[in-house]
């Protein structure tokens, strides 16, 4: 019996720090962005995915997370089931740029594991242009620059002093407002001031850990295949087996498949735009 106690007390102790997170920064502002991505689906239509980015901006760190991930900003809320397979369809990355200082720390599930990968924080060369345009209520100065093989075309205001923007999109001499790609689009939607925690990853050792190249190749690679759109698994060599976990639900008369956490489990995707080829 006491060693049947002491194997518990472990394995309680093994979940609880799972689920520790440390604060590492303090909120000045929270900026909502509306994220479009053009695409095709399943079966080569024409299609426009859409989902909303909050991003926490701090003293000294920068987080980027899928709205459903920011909990903080509906309260006590329930989580939108239906946005959290939207958003598992669009494959957009928790972001903590600044963290560790001077790095950029990447997190995201790649069924049927949580990945993360580490760089050191990258410049983007911007040319910045004179001209002026109002987009969301302020007045923007405009930029472009090629980031990880994409070009973008962005609207900043200085009337936000702020560095940040969407996703890894940052350095410029106010906040991003607006961001636009050949197919993608962010733009600022929502801006909120709030002086929450700005939390670190997860403690989790089962988290498969690398350089962030490696990590941009391995999901570029998956999610480029030809064949994901149609069967989003193709690359689980054993499919049920590597589901832990699983509930589901009835969501409008659509069946909604939840595996390993809570993670949407998709039976067909669209067909994947990255936001970085390098």
């Amino acid at each position: 019996m006491k060693k049947i106690l002491v194997t518990m007390m472990a394995l309680a102790l093994t979940v609880a720090a799972q689920g520790q997170t440390e604060t590492i920064d303090s909120t000045q502002f929270v900026a909502v962005y509306d994220y479009e991505c053009m695409t095709q689906n399943d079966e080569g239509q024409d299609i426009t995915d859409r989902m909303q980015l909050a991003v926490q901006v701090g003293r000294t760190v920068v987080k980027s997370m899928p709205r459903s991930a920011y909990p903080v900003y509906d309260g006590d809320a329930k989580p939108d089931v239906a946005a959290g397979f939207q958003e598992a369809l669009m494959h957009m990355p928790t972001v903590w740029t600044g963290y560790p200082e001077g790095q950029t720390t990447v997190r995201e599930f790649i069924f049927p594991h949580d990945y993360e990968g580490n760089e050191a924080t990258p410049d983007i060369a911007w040319t910045l242009s004179e001209d002026t345009v109002t987009v969301s209520g302020y007045l923007c100065q405009q930029a472009t620059a090629t980031f990880r093989g994409v070009e973008w075309h962005v609207c900043y205001t200085e009337e936000i002093p702020s560095s940040a923007g969407p996703w890894r999109l940052r350095g410029l001499p106010g906040l991003i407002i607006e961001a636009k790609s050949e197919a993608h689009t962010f733009r600022l939607v929502e801006l909120r001031q709030e002086h929450g925690a700005i939390t670190a990853p997860e403690q989790n050792p089962e988290v498969h850990r690398m350089k962030y190249a490696k990590l941009l190749k391995h999901k570029n690679e998956i999610y480029g295949n030809r064949e994901y759109a149609k069967n989003p698994s193709y690359y689980v060599p054993d499919l049920m087996g590597s589901i832990t976990d699983m509930n589901v639900l009835n969501h409008n008369g659509q069946q909604l498949v939840l595996a390993n956490g809570g993670h949407p489990l998709l039976t067909k995707a669209h067909v994947y735009q990255p936001l970085g080829n390098r």
